[in-house]
Parts: C-alpha cells; sequence; structure tokens
C-alpha cells in the first residue's frame, strides 16, 4: 500500500511540475490554473498524501506568486484579475493543506507576502463577498501559521487600511511556536518586533540560558569558510594536461635511454608551463580570502541585563546589540533605537557616503552616532553571508582560450600517438632494431608538440594587458584579455557607466496651470548657471475655468490613443527671471524639491562646487537653488523641519513636515503611481477625478519615454498647532511631476554603434524604472525576482533592458545567457555583485566605484568606469586572439615540416636526420623569437566589424560556409572543368601549352564548348539539375574553379619543364 501511495505522489508531483513551467511561461495561464484546482480538489485535499517535495512547493509558490497581484481597472479603482483570483484560492487551499507549501512561505518576509498577494483588492467596498471571505481567510491562516506576522494591519498597505472593509476584527492566533525566521524585518514596527522575539528585551537583552539553545536552531554567526586551495590540487591539474603529459612520457622515455640533454630542456617547458598556470590560478584563489577578512571579530551586547563584549559567532537572533561610533556591524541587524547613526555600505554597495536606515548589515561601518539593534540574520544567512556562498557556488569555468588550446592539445597528442605507431611498425617491415624505431618515433612525436606555444601566448597576452592599462583597463588575469574577443554579449550598468551619474532636473510640469518647465545647465551644481524656461500653453489649449465646462470633450481627448501626450505649447519660450513672477504652482514644486531633500551643495573655499547626498536629490536641490528658492530661502521664511518619514523601497515615497508660525505644511516626494494614489486634490481644493489622473499619467509616460527618471510631488497644509499623529501621507494636493536627467557619457553611443557592427548585443541593467529603460531599448514584461532560471533561458526575443534589477538578478542573468550559448561581459561595483561579475566569463570592475572585494573578482578593473573603455578592451581581446592564431599557424607549419622529413626518412628506410636534441633546440630558436614578433604584429583593419568567433569553435578550424547539397556541386563543377581543361594541356607531353596553343585543333575546341555547355545545362537547367541532384553554383563559386584551373595549369607547366629539363627521360 506505502508503495502505491508513493508512485501515486510522484504522479501528483509531476503534474504539478508540468503546470508550474506553464505559469512560468505563461501558456494558457487560465487551464494551468483550472488544472491545479482539479488535482488539488480531487488529489489533494483531505490530507490524503503527507509529504510533497519542498523545492517543488517552492517553485510552485513562485508560479502563482506571478498572478495572485495581477490587476486590472483604472489607478484609483484596481481590481484582481480572474487569473489573479483563481490563483489566489489556489495559495489558500495549499497553505491549508500542505505542510511543506507552508513551510516555504515561512522563509518569505511578510512586506513581500503584502505586495505579491495584494489582500487589500480583494477587500474594497466593490469587491464580491467571495472575494472578502477569501481574504479574511488567507489573512487567518498568515496569522495563525507565521510568526512574523503579528495583526492583520501589517498584511496590508498602511495606506489601504483605512479603506479596507473588514466584517470582523482579527485577533493573533497563537497556534504557532515557530521561532521567527531570519529575515530584515524592516517593515516591522519596533511594539511588533518585541512581540516576535519575547524573550528579547531591548534594556536587558537575552538570558546566557537561551542562547545555546538558539545556536542549536539558528547556528553560528560565521561565514561559510571558502575551499582552501590546495597547491597539490593546482600543480596536478598543470601537470594532467594532454600536452604536458605527453612531454613528461617523452621525459621520461629520453631519461631511461640516459639522453640528459634532451631529458633537461623537456623537463624546463614543462617546469615552466606549470608554474606559470600556478601562478594565475594560486591568485584567482584570493577572492574568498578577502571575503573572510570582513568578519568582525567582537560585538558589544546585552545579556542578562547587563552589557558585555563577545565573539560575534556566539550572536543569535534576538540578541540586543549596541553600535558605537567606529565600530563594525557584527551581523545584520534591525535597529529599533537610534541617535544621529550614519553608517558607511560601501563595502556593499559602492557608495562612500553615509546613509540612515532602519537595518544595519554586517561589516558595514559607524562613522556618526549611536545606535541599539536586535540581531536578526547571522552567519550565512546575512547579505555578506550570502554573498559568500553564491561566490564559492560560481565554479572557475575555464576560458575560451584555453578550452580551445586544450583542444588542440589533444588533437596533437593523438597525432603524436598515430605517428609514433606508424613510424615504429613501418621500421618493423624494413626489420630494424624496435629499440632505434622507438627513438625515432619518439623524435617525431617531439616534432608534432610546439614546446614554444605556452610561453608565446603567455607573451602576447602581456603585451595586450600593457596595451589596456595605457587605455585605462586593468587586467588581473591573463586568459581574460583573448576572452574579451569571444564575447558576444556585454552586460552593463547604467548609471555611471552608460551614464554620467550626475544628475540634474531637466523638466517640471504643473498640473494646475499645465504649464511645462525646463531647467538649462541642470547637471552643473553651480546655481549662478543656468536659467528656467517656461513654456507658454497655445491660446485654444483647455484652461483651468474652462475645464468643468468641457469636461467631455477633454475625456474623449484623453481616451483617445491618437492623441498627442502633451497639452499644446506654443513655440515662444519665457525665461523665469524673478522669483517674484513665481507662479503660486512653480513656488511649491521648489518648495518640495529643497525642503523634502536630505542633500546639499557646497563650495568650499572658492574652489569647484561639491554636493553631498543621494544624486537624485542633488538635482533637486540644485534646481531649487538655481530657482532662489533653496533651503536657506525657507528658513529665512520661519519654517523649520518637524518630523521626516525617510523613503523606503516599499512605500516609494519620502515625506517632511515644516511649521512656521502661520502654518504646518507636509511636503511629500516619491514615485508618480504612489504619489498620486495619496492624492485627493490638484489645485485649490479641486477634486482629482479621472481625467486629471490620465492627463498625470500620460505626462509621466511622456517623460519616461525621453529617458527621464519621473517623480511627482504633493503638499498638505495643517495648522500650527496640529500633533505628530496627524501627519498622514493621505489626501495630499498634487503639484506635478519632476523629470531628471542623467546624460550619456561622451563616445558612448559610438561605442555602443561599434559593439553592434561587431556582433555584440548590450544589454543595459538599471534600478529604473521600466519606462525610463526603455527609453533606449525594450522592456521586460515580468518581474526578474518571479521568474525561473530555465524561464529566462527559454524567453523568445531575449531582453536588451533588465529594469528593476537587484545583485541576486544579476547572476541569474548572467547564468541565463550562457546556458544560451552566450560568452558573458559583466560589469559591478558593489561586493553584492562579486558572484555575478566571478560567474561571468570576463567580470568588469568599477576601478572609481568599485569596493575592493569586486575587483579582486574580477577579471578587469575599468580605471575611469566608462564603458567606451570596454569597447576598447573588447578589440584588443580580438587582436590579441588575431595574433595568438597566427603564431600557432605559424608553429605548426614549422613542426609541419620536421613531421614530413622525418615521415619521410622513416618510409623510405633512411637514416633519422634529426635527433630530438636538434629538434628541441630548433624549436626554440626558429619558433619562439618570430613567434614573439608575430604576437606584437599591428592590429588588422575592420576588426570591429567581424562577428565574434563562436566559443564552441576550435583555434583552428576549417571555415565552411556551404551546405552539403552546394559543396557536392561545387566539387563536381570543380573537377569537371579541371578535366576539360587538362585536354588542352594534355595536347603535349613537353611543349608547354603557350607554344603549342589552343587552336591547333578545332575538334577539341567543339568537344570542349559542348562538354562544358553539358556542364552547365546540368547545373542552371530546371528539372535536369534536380535529377543530376546538383544546386546552384555561383559567382563566387565560379572564382573558386577558376583559381584551381590556374593552380593546374602552373603544376602541369611545372611538371613539363623537368621532363624537358631531363631530356624526356623522365
Amino acid at each position: 500500500m506505502t508503495d502505491e501511495l508513493a508512485i501515486e505522489i510522484d504522479s501528483i508531483e509531476q503534474q504539478i511540475e508540468i503546470y508550474i513551467l506553464d505559469l512560468f511561461e505563461s501558456k494558457e495561464t487560465r487551464q494551468t490554473l483550472e488544472g491545479l484546482r482539479y488535482l488539488m480538489d480531487s488529489c489533494i485535499k483531505g490530507g490524503q498524501y503527507q509529504k510533497f517535495n519542498e523545492n517543488l512547493m517552492h517553485r510552485l509558490m513562485k508560479g502563482l506568486m506571478l498572478f495572485t497581484g495581477k490587476t486590472e481597472g483604472h489607478v484609483l479603482r484596481k481590481k484582481s484579475t480572474l487569473e489573479a483570483n483563481m490563483a489566489f484560492f489556489l495559495f489558500i487551499d495549499f497553505l491549508q493543506q500542505v505542510e511543506e507549501f507552508r513551510g516555504v512561505i515561512n522563509q518569505l518576509p511578510v512586506f513581500e507576502l503584502r505586495d505579491r498577494l495584494k489582500i487589500h483588492l480583494r477587500c474594497q467596498s466593490y469587491s464580491t463577498e467571495t472575494q472578502r471571505k477569501g481574504a479574511i481567510t488567507m489573512i487567518q491562516l498568515l496569522l495563525a501559521y507565521f510568526p512574523q506576522c503579528q495583526e492583520w494591519q501589517e498584511l496590508i498597505k498602511a495606506e489601504e487600511v483605512n479603506r479596507v472593509m473588514m466584517k470582523s476584527t482579527l485577533a493573533l492566533s497563537n497556534t504557532s511556536s515557530l521561532l521567527p525566521p531570519q529575515a530584515l524585518y524592516f517593515d516591522q514596527t519596533i511594539d511588533k518586533l518585541k512581540i516576535m522575539y519575547p524573550n528579547s528585551k531591548t534594556d536587558a537583552g537575552l538570558s546566557t540560558d537561551l542562547v545555546q539553545p538558539l545556536h542549536d536552531h539558528y547556528g553560528y554567526n560565521k561565514l561559510p569558510d571558502p575551499p582552501k586551495p590546495s597547491p597539490f590540487k593546482i600543480v596536478w591539474a598543470q601537470l594532467s594536461n594532454f600536452m604536458v603529459l605527453i612531454l613528461i612520457a617523452a621525459t621520461v622515455v629520453e631519461a631511461a635511454e640516459k639522453d640528459f640533454n634532451s631529458m633537461s630542456v623537456l623537463l624546463a617547458v614543462i617546469v615552466l608551463n606549470t608554474m606559470i598556470g600556478f601562478t594565475q590560478q594560486w591568485k584567482a584563489s584570493k577572492t574568498l580570502n578577502a571575503l573572510m577578512n570582513l568578519t568582525v571579530p567582537k560585538a558589544q551586547v546585552l545579556r542578562d541585563g547587563k552589557p558585555s563584549m563577545v565573539d560575534s559567532s556566539d550572536l543569535v537572533p534576538g540578541d540586543i546589540v549596541v553600535l558605537e561610533e567606529g565600530d563594525a556591524v557584527p551581523a545584520d541587524l534591525r535597529l529599533i533605537e537610534v541617535s544621529q547613526l550614519q553608517v558607511i555600505e560601501s563595502i556593499l554597495t559602492g557608495e562612500s557616503l553615509p546613509v540612515q536606515k532602519r537595518n544595519a548589515f554586517m561589516s558595514t561601518s559607524v562613522v556618526r552616532g549611536r545606535a541599539k539593534g536586535v540581531v536578526v540574520r547571522i552567519g550565512k544567512d546575512t547579505e555578506i553571508g550570502k554573498i559568500s556562498t553564491a561566490i564559492q557556488q560560481t565554479s572557475n569555468s575555464k576560458t575560451p582560450i584555453q578550452i580551445k588550446l586544450d583542444r588542440l592539445g589533444k588533437y596533437l597528442v593523438f597525432l603524436s600517438f598515430i605517428l609514433c605507431i606508424l613510424v615504429v611498425g613501418i621500421g618493423i617491415l624494413w626489420k630494424k632494431d624496435v629499440h632505434d624505431m622507438i627513438n625515432v618515433g619518439l623524435s617525431l612525436a617531439v616534432s608534432v608538440i610546439p614546446e614554444g606555444l605556452v610561453a608565446v601566448t603567455t607573451v602576447t597576452m602581456a603585451l595586450g594587458v600593457r596595451r589596456m592599462a595605457a587605455n585605462q583597463c586593468i587586467v588581473r588575469t591573463l586568459p581574460a584579455v583573448e576572452s574579451l574577443g569571444s564575447v558576444t554579449v556585454v552586460c552593463s550598468d547604467k548609471t555611471g557607466t552608460l551614464t554620467e551619474g550626475k544628475m540634474g532636473m531637466s523638466e517640471l510640469w504643473t498640473a494646475g496651470d499645465d504649464t511645462l518647465y525646463q531647467f538649462t545647465e541642470s547637471t552643473s551644481l553651480d546655481p549662478e548657471q543656468g536659467t528656467i524656461l517656461m513654456h507658454a500653453r497655445k491660446a485654444n489649449s483647455v484652461t483651468q475655468t474652462e475645464e468643468e465646462e468641457t469636461k467631455e470633450k477633454l475625456e474623449s481627448i484623453m481616451n483617445d490613443s491618437e492623441s498627442t501626450l502633451m497639452t499644446p505649447y506654443d513655440d515662444k519660450i519665457t525665461v523665469v527671471q524673478t522669483e517674484e513672477s513665481y507662479s503660486c504652482q512653480l513656488r511649491y514644486a521648489l518648495m518640495v524639491s529643497s525642503l523634502c531633500n536630505n542633500s546639499s551643495v557646497y563650495r568650499p573655499e572658492a574652489k569647484e562646487w561639491k554636493a553631498l547626498g543621494d544624486p537624485t536629490e542633488i538635482a533637486l536641490t540644485v534646481a531649487a537653488e538655481k530657482g532662489k528658492l533653496g533651503r536657506s530661502y525657507w528658513q529665512e521664511q520661519g519654517f523649520k523641519k518637524l518630523y521626516e518619514n525617510a523613503f523606503d523601497s516599499e512605500r516609494k515615497l519620502m515625506s517632511c513636515v515644516y511649521g512656521n508660525e502661520q502654518e504646518n505644511i507636509l511636503l511629500c516626494k516619491g514615485a508618480p503611481e504612489e504619489v498620486i494614489k495619496r492624492c485627493r486634490f490638484y489645485w485649490q481644493e479641486k477634486e482629482l477625478d479621472e481625467i486629471v489622473v490620465n492627463r498625470v499619467l500620460q505626462k509621466s509616460a511622456r517623460m519616461a519615454d525621453g529617458g527621464l527618471r519621473v517623480l511627482a510631488l504633493a503638499y498638505k497644509k495643517y495648522s500650527s498647532g496640529s500633533s505628530l499623529d496627524e501627519y498622514a501621507e493621505a489626501e495630499l494636493t498634487f503639484i506635478g511631476l519632476v523629470g531628471i536627467i542623467d546624460p550619456c557619457k561622451t563616445g558612448v553611443k559610438e561605442a555602443i554603434s561599434t559593439c553592434q557592427a561587431a556582433g555584440i548585443r548590450v544589454i543595459m541593467i538599471t534600478g529604473d524604472h521600466v519606462k525610463t529603460a526603455t527609453a533606449i531599448a525594450t522592456q521586460l514584461g515580468q518581474e526578474l525576482d518571479l521568474l525561473s532560471q530555465e524561464a529566462i533561458v527559454s524567453l523568445t526575443s531575449f531582453p536588451c533592458v533588465f529594469a528593476r534589477v537587484s545583485p541576486d538578478n544579476k547572476l541569474k542573468i548572467v547564468q541565463a545567457l550562457q546556458k544560451r550559448g552566450e560568452l558573458v561581459a559583466m560589469t559591478g561595483d558593489g561586493v553584492n555583485d562579486a558572484p555575478a561579475i566571478k560567474c561571468a566569463d570576463v567580470g568588469v570592475a568599477m576601478g572609481l566605484a568599485g569596493t575592493e572585494i569586486t575587483k579582486q573578482a574580477a577579471d578587469l578593473v575599468l580605471l575611469d568606469d566608462d564603458f567606451s573603455t570596454i569597447v576598447n578592451a573588447v578589440e584588443e581581446g580580438r587582436h590579441v586572439f588575431d595574433n595568438i592564431l597566427k603564431f600557432i599557424v605559424y608553429l605548426l607549419s614549422c613542426n609541419g615540416a620536421e613531421i614530413f622529413l622525418m615521415l619521410i626518412c622513416a618510409i623510405v628506410n633512411l637514416d633519422t636526420p634529426l635527433t630530438v636534441m636538434m629538434i628541441l633546440y630548433a624549436n626554440i630558436i626558429a619558433d619562439i623569437p618570430p613567434a614573439i614578433a608575430l604576437g606584437m604584429e599591428p592590429k588588422e583593419v575592420g576588426l570591429m566589424k567581424r562577428h565574434p568567433r563562436n566559443p564552441k569553435q576550435d583555434v583552428l578550424s576549417k571555415k565552411f560556409h556551404y551546405s552539403l547539397e552546394s559543396a557536392q556541386s561545387l566539387a563536381f563543377a570543380t573537377i569537371t572543368t579541371l578535366q576539360l581543361l587538362h585536354s588542352f594541356l594534355s595536347r603535349s607531353i613537353l611543349q608547354s601549352v603557350f607554344v603549342s596553343g589552343i587552336f591547333g585543333n578545332w575538334w577539341m575546341i567543339y568537344a570542349f564548348l559542348v562538354s562544358f555547355s553539358c556542364l552547365l545545362a546540368g547545373i542552371y537547367t530546371p528539372g535536369v539539375s534536380s535529377w543530376l541532384e546538383l544546386s546552384f553554383v555561383d559567382g563566387t563559386s565560379w572564382i573558386m574553379i577558376l583559381c584551381c584551373c590556374v593552380v593546374q595549369v602552373g603544376l602541369v607547366e611545372i611538371q613539363k619543364w623537368v621532363v624537358r629539363r631531363f631530356n624526356g627521360k623522365i
């Protein structure tokens, strides 16, 4: 019975696996969800099957989450799609029925459940009764099973809680005694953290009696030990190379024959090759060792009510850690008490500016203030730990040149083995001494192996490294030089690599008066540079007072897909000169820009202007300063900062409250779609309706389509005596949109064009909104986090832009491209980029913004962080491969002469013309110096107009561009034409054809024309050609045939000259 049950479970799991693949590929989604529903109702419900594969349940969860949050309808009245509701109720049933499904859900943070499930959409006034019941069931299940969920409000977006129509109050169920999983919990309040960690007191910490049980559950706060490189394994890997093995075998034989001179030369070649390979591989092992240096040795914690210093490895989730200025953070913390804390996260992100956040990550540094935090992640679950694990999991695959030379070595080994057997066999047939013939065979084998190949390859790549260093590119691993030449895809960060990384406010659009402003010299930090230009509307455009009277007309305009995205503006542009002439809308926009902001610009001692803060906020500050309404202006008006709700990636908003004696005002900026959901008005208490929302969304789309980063601005006024509890980000008044530009670097456009001409795809990776990214290329339709590796690999048209990309996504992109057969170069700067950089065929680190670990994981370091430098490096890589190919051909050609000489002497029973020592010496003096000179050959014209070499193609390959049918037709035409031509050459055995001529025998000419006409008829006559199985022979092929005819005439003329020279005796 048990066996039958196991078979049935396997069958169900196979069905689920098929449905999961269909979900990821978005194939007939509704039918797929109906199939899962049938499996649930007929086979899973009732607890008939107790165990399911945990990995399968994890992928099922990801697949369902692709659809649970799908919406349709207007931004102010969004509702779930039919497929979303089907996936939502399946999610509920799997939660209830399958323990393994609950286990994988338990690893998710609350904010992800909230964002993916979108429970609030099923609790609105317009939701159906079934949707409301489903939402309540989902919340009850999550509260019951998962300790990280304490209150139902946590599962609803904060701004939606008051709008949710809950049927009853949902209380916390204590049915679960699970310890909270390791997560950041940045979305949890301090009170909720206290409930999650009931044994941890903010003023006393944990009891020491609880530490060991927590260690048993969570483990220790240690980074996973990297595999230590074994010198013996590295040496063995070098000695086990096929080409080296045959040299070792030859060395042993020479030693046995007591030919110690030959033995010493061969041994020197082996040692040199081993030393070069060992040095390169030993350097590459330093990356993980550098990560180990990031661990913090000691931490200050509260235990048993008193502070103490403990080994950081002894920390457990729930420990209360005290941070002081100058400390390194010992684990990932959720901060609960903060006093002017500033942390530098350059070790993770590459940003050297201090930040203020709710979390502190392991190995980051406190530069100011103090804080107290609860440990939420330790060891391999920390951000640094995940990176360390990812780096260890990426294999050190061989570069293309290493693979190709290995393959060439195998061919040469095989050839030398065959030649040895052939020569020994021939010698035995001639009844020669076997011992002597083995020596001859050994000499022949040594002739095959180009002993100087490794040395010359190294020298050529080293010369390439020097040339690249002169062009702002430092190469850390020699083989990466050639790898660049074979790259088929370059994945590049947008900000700072493709663009300048200097942002400026390019446009400002105000909704109340429908006016567009442009800022000149926007990326210059100098407030005195640049002006504000106002584009006036045309006289016949819709005005604010007319809008109510022409509502129907305006609505038709907004719904017309053919209509323009902008209100028509006059060609007349007005320079806004003084702040007195500013409209009220412009004043409010500049007020939000300057005050809802933590950046600053300053000029130290009459030097160049400098900025401090986030680049986006700097752009807003500079714009306000250029408009003479900077922070100092508002401070002079008596405004003081009262409160700040900092930006976070979940809300996508930032708001500040400022006040003076007359009023308090809440200022808000953020993503347009998030700001507008919190707005009720847009001008002089006018209601924000769908018409205005459509207009705002169209303006936002226009700016994003132009490559601008778009932010929305809003405000709300309060009386001066309002309490802080009243300052909610709700019922705001919408001001307008700002478009922030990050200009492309000079030369980037030309560099990308060069890549396209060279057959190299450029994939842009950015954290910007998809619309901003698609100003340069196309967008990715699904969220990358929820796509499996297989789903990305199987994308029909692989995207050239990835938006909203996390560092984990970068690794997924690299692996997907490699599985598609691409050779990938990947750029990055932070430690969290290191796994993707190490996994890529060519990892590229930023020299200015990159961290030390990223540089150690990379193959190349760009000193100027410029994309054009990558393109120049690719060209140099192709140059290096060209030169390597040239001297390989040269070396094999030279050694080929030795092979034929030795082989012919063996066949005709002559004494061996060369000893092993002679061959070795000849290979050193005649091969290496000219080969090195070929390695210094200047680059050829049109190098970047070729397509990349196939990574799987050998170093020496036959280029065959014909199909089998075309090749057979070409061979038929060639041999027939040569035979017909030979009829003229056969008119005399001794005389040259140029003496005997071709017109002496007209019958020959007639016969030639008849035969050649039949040849042409057989090739080009329909019906006849198919009967003869011949295909079309093009003009290029006839040129090749003509060349063969010239060669034939030359060879026959040489033969006749030799015959005449010996008086016809031959």
